[in-house]
């Protein structure tokens, strides 16, 4: 089972990086189901606080640069925009299920 959570992760970068040079029809849907898979197959126990951190750190590194460019006038390729779109898309999904696994096992912990 360890090696469908692998080739998820695999599969959900390099679909990431391929979708900024190619349109892939429904790859948003594609990213969501491989970072689901990623998030409840490939985290355990105890990498379960530094991925959170990893995560919301990506996620407000990669959309708060983005805007900032933006709002300086520097404009990124649409392919840029488009792969960092995807990829925090892949990531925020696994993020998500590791976050309810964690409130979920503080809750049972008590």
């Amino acid at each position: 089972m360890t090696h469908v959570g692998k080739w998820a992760f695999i599969i959900g970068l390099v679909l990431a990086i391929v979708s900024g040079f190619f349109a892939i029809p429904s790859l948003a849907i594609v990213l969501v189901i491989l970072g689901l898979i990623v998030g409840f197959l490939n985290i355990s126990k105890g990498e379960e606080q530094p991925y959170l951190i990893a995560v919301i750190a990506l996620l407000v590194i990669g959309v708060g640069s983005m805007q900032a460019l933006s709002a300086l006038g520097i404009t990124l390729s649409d392919w840029v925009n488009t792969l960092f779109a995807n990829f925090i898309t892949f990531v925020a999904a696994s993020g998500l299920v590791v976050a309810v696994k964690t409130i979920a096992s503080l809750g049972q912990s008590e």
